[in-house]
């Protein structure tokens, strides 16, 4: 969907189509890090080591088109009332990006050993948390076309993050409390992988709650 200019009555501005490739970075940025993961847990290491290239390369061009979109914030006196909150927007996703990016680069640095029997909730785990950030995208474009529409998109992005959360809290639990065959070391490392994923969904939840005031601002 193209999104409208706030600023203009004129479809598709510059300005707004740079903000639409920033938002499919994002969003392929999750079917990689979906994919990669599943990779790397399943053992597909050919299709792990394309992800991490692949994120990396992505990483790139979105560094790029946010800094188009803050020049091009920067070019348009018009823009003066909503540059900061778009800039504070901008770098919530830039977060989140980092957050892939970073979580994918452990994954492979680390390379814990995640039992048989959570593989399948690691895997959800990383799909809640990618829904949590996906959900926020729509929320985004209705900022700029329908305001009143921001609040159906947080309330979905709030959904998952819990979903995620809860799923996370269950994977942590029962590591700690039911893997005993697990060394204490090992437990810690699983810990540490479901909180950084569970991260993404938290990042996703900040997204929603910015884009919450901004639709405010805007309606008054």
């Amino acid at each position: 969907m193209k999104l409208f200019s706030i600023f203009s009555a004129k479809p598709a501005s510059e300005f707004i189509e740079a903000v639409e490739k920033y938002l499919n970075s994002v969003e392929r940025s999750l079917v990689i890090f979906k994919d990669t993961v599943r990779a790397y847990l399943y053992n597909d290491r050919e299709e792990f080591d394309s992800g991490l290239s692949a994120m990396a390369v992505l990483e790139t061009e979105a560094d790029a088109l946010r800094r188009e979109i803050e020049n091009r914030l920067y070019s348009k006196g018009a823009m003066v009332r909503q540059r900061g909150d778009v800039m504070r927007l901008l770098e919530r996703f830039d977060h989140i990006l980092s957050i892939v990016s970073n979580d994918l680069i452990q994954f492979e640095i680390e390379t814990p050993r995640v039992p048989q029997e959570l593989k399948k909730e690691f895997l959800k785990l990383s799909e809640l948390a990618s829904m949590a950030v996906e959900t926020s995208l729509p929320g985004v474009r209705a900022y700029f076309t329908e305001p009143k529409q921001v609040s159906e998109a947080s309330h979905q992005v709030f959904f998952y993050d819990k979903e995620a959360v809860r799923l996370s809290q269950s994977i942590k639990r029962n590591v700690f409390h039911s893997m005993n065959s697990l060394k204490l070391s090992e437990k810690f490392h699983l810990r540490y992988f479901a909180l950084h994923i569970e991260d993404l969904s938290t990042a996703a939840a900040k997204v929603a709650e910015q884009l919450s005031v901004m639709a405010i601002k805007r309606s008054l």
